[in-house]
């Protein structure tokens, strides 16, 4: 089958230090991974701080440039898009991140982030077409043009803004999302309706997310497939219930034991519908 985003071998060094002292840490080391094309699917990449997985992330997006290897979106290396190339490719692949409080400047109203994706990213050509496709986003996710116009990221709950992004990030309809840390910034209480969303999405929109996540129970929850990271390698991977329900490299015996009480199984600790 043909494949959505392909990652072969690929890895990324970075320099540390002063001109006399410099030494290298290798980030990434030799990762392989891809998401097919015509099976919408949550992906997780599961680690601790330090694994690697953002800069994984941030190469996916285009952000690092790798040291080694390729990543190809929808047959095109990721490093290689041109500059006039960079903004189709930035519409269909869409970013949503940790800190929804970060994501949106205090001063500007939360339309305008809206409108200008519509029209950089989704070929609106009219404030009245930026609308439209920004009501239609908003609406994806629960909420509607109507109630955030005009309005400022203070005036909302962390959920409600988390909610604003992830509709920002649909407005361009694109194939997939990377999804940064998506919930450690919201509420737990809101948490598993954010999580619940995104299986919604990749269902009724046929979308492909990338989860980035240090935790297993939302992982377990919503995911199809992981891999699992510890100093820039996959340690694990495979369907995700199968792997966490049954660990076999010590590290991620480790992770589900650091979440889990001695009568606990992850099973238990899930969230459900």
């Amino acid at each position: 089958m043909t494949a959505l985003i392909e990652a072969k071998n690929i890895s990324k060094t970075f320099s540390r230090g002063g001109v006399f002292a410099r030494r290298r840490i290798e980030a990434v080391k030799g990762i392989n991974f891809s998401l097919e094309e015509d099976k919408p699917e949550i992906f997780a990449v599961i680690g601790e701080s330090g694994s690697g997985k953002s800069t994984l992330a941030r190469m996916i997006l285009g952000i690092h440039k790798p040291s080694g290897g390729q990543l190809i979106f929808q047959g095109q290396d990721v490093d290689k898009i041109p500059r006039a190339g960079r903004a189709a490719f930035m519409a269909r692949v869409q970013p949503i991140f940790q800190n929804p409080f970060e994501a949106f400047n205090p001063l500007k109203k939360l339309d305008f982030y809206l409108t200008m994706t519509a029209t950089r990213f989704g070929g609106a050509t009219s404030r009245a077409e930026a609308d439209a496709a920004s009501d239609q986003a908003l609406r994806q996710v629960g909420l509607s043009l109507d109630e955030i116009k005009g309005r400022f990221p203070h005036e909302l709950s962390g959920g409600q803004l988390q909610r604003v992004a992830i509709a920002r990030a649909l407005v361009s309809k694109p194939r997939l999302i990377l999804a940064d840390e998506p919930v450690s910034m919201v509420d737990a209480s809101l948490r598993m309706s954010i999580v619940n969303l995104f299986g919604d999405l990749r269902d009724r929109l046929g979308l492909s997310i990338i989860y980035i996540t240090h935790d297993l129970a939302t992982a377990y929850y919503i995911s199809d497939r992981l891999i699992i990271m510890r100093h820039g390698e996959v340690v694990e991977q495979g369907p995700a219930r199968e792997v966490l329900s049954n660990p076999q490299h010590p590290y991620s015996q480790q992770l589900r034991a650091a979440v889990l009480s001695p009568s606990a199984t992850l099973e238990t600790i899930t969230p459900t519908h």
